[in-house]
């Protein structure tokens, strides 16, 4: 996650880095602030191999969870189980699936309670952003990895309160117009970006908000107990 503010503030914990954007001037300063999550899209994949045991694709995973209400009936996923995590100060609290009642809970819970899990690690961390002036109120993302989710999009928009707007892009697209641009294979940043479109826009579902902020304050708890 990455943001531009004009405000010129570090985190004294170091969670998050800050650094001059990159058309940051004396008269017009910008910096950008950006967030690194070790450990969330690995444990996607890693449900797909072992609990699917690869029988679904992706989007079929997605269906499959939709299935579930929010809050995934209790079930919580910790994703930090890929090393230290730098917005937790360098621990590593370890990945775990909590709260499981095998009498009720399915693999479509476990599912939704991954996608749930990630997005109150970004919410988190969205936080220590907002500590340092950052304000998302529109988070533009590329149509690539857990973006590719419906039920991504609208959590992460929920539990951060932000539209999404999704692009017809991905990291690969942006470093090519950028070193393209830089090359001067493109005259202007409009000639670079002529293709790009809006692909879709996600509002936070307010029916959802209350439970996956119940969710999330137990995520906390349960990601708290694991440092202690």
């Amino acid at each position: 996650v990455y943001g531009v503010t004009d405000k010129r503030q570090a985190d004294p914990q170091s969670r998050v880095n800050t650094f001059v954007h990159v058309n940051h001037t004396a008269s017009n300063p910008r910096y950008g602030i950006l967030l690194c999550i070790n450990g969330t899209g690995i444990m996607n994949s890693w449900i797909r191999r072992n609990v699917t045991q690869e029988t679904l694709d992706y989007a079929e995973m997605n269906r499959l969870a939709a299935s579930v209400p929010a809050g995934s009936e209790g079930v919580l996923v910790v994703p930090f189980g890929n090393g230290a995590e730098r917005m937790l100060c360098n621990r590593c609290p370890g990945a775990g699936i909590i709260g499981l009642d095998l009498n009720r809970h399915t693999t479509a819970h476990i599912l939704r309670a991954a996608q749930e899990g990630i997005a109150y690690s970004f919410r988190s961390g969205i936080d220590i952003m907002r500590e340092l002036g950052v304000r998302p109120d529109v988070i533009r993302a590329g149509a690539a990895n857990l973006f590719l989710s419906p039920l991504f999009r609208q959590t992460l928009s929920t539990l951060t309160g932000a539209r999404i707007e999704l692009f017809n892009t991905d990291g690969a697209l942006g470093a090519a117009r950028g070193a393209a641009l830089g090359a001067g294979y493109y005259k202007t940043r409009g000639e670079a970006f002529a293709a790009l479109r809006r692909l879709e826009v996600v509002e936070p579902a307010e029916a959802d908000r209350e439970t996956l902020e119940e969710g999330y304050r137990a995520w906390v708890r349960e990601v708290e107990k694991r440092m202690e």
